[in-house]
């Protein structure tokens, strides 16, 4: 089945979602990636939890994406492409200069302080205007 074929059957994506899905495959491995860091927090346990074999695993698969998907991409993708990976390589090389400890001790205050809530945040900087 040619592509125009499979565009009229409506079987696949289109040319139009293409690039909005590579993004999403980017920035699902830029979240993964962040997260296997410690950098956020887990969507799963709500704890910081820092595995950086994985870490790495997800920044490996977005080079091998760039590696594979040269000369494909628009601009922009190979923009966004290679800011997530500068992104992601330096705050990993960053993780991996810190001792267990120290990434142990950034965790654990990290989980110990409570969400900044938008609403208190801009309230509290309205209130010290007004002293």
């Amino acid at each position: 089945m040619s592509d125009e074929e499979r565009n009229n059957s409506g079987i696949g994506p289109d040319s139009k979602s293409l690039g909005s899905y590579f993004v999403q495959l980017v920035l699902s491995f830029h979240a993964a990636a962040w997260q296997q860091m410690g950098k956020v927090a887990s969507i799963m346990t709500g704890k910081i939890e820092r595995d950086l074999n994985m870490a790495k695993h997800s920044i490996d698969m977005l080079g091998m994406l760039e590696e594979k998907t040269r000369g494909n991409l628009t601009e922009d993708e190979e923009k966004y492409l290679k800011h997530a990976l500068y992104e992601l390589r330096m705050n990993y090389l960053d993780e991996m200069k810190k001792s267990p400890d120290q990434a142990k001790k950034e965790r654990e205050t990290a989980e110990s302080k409570p969400p900044e809530d938008e609403d208190s945040s801009s309230n509290s900087a309205e209130e010290s205007k007004s002293d």
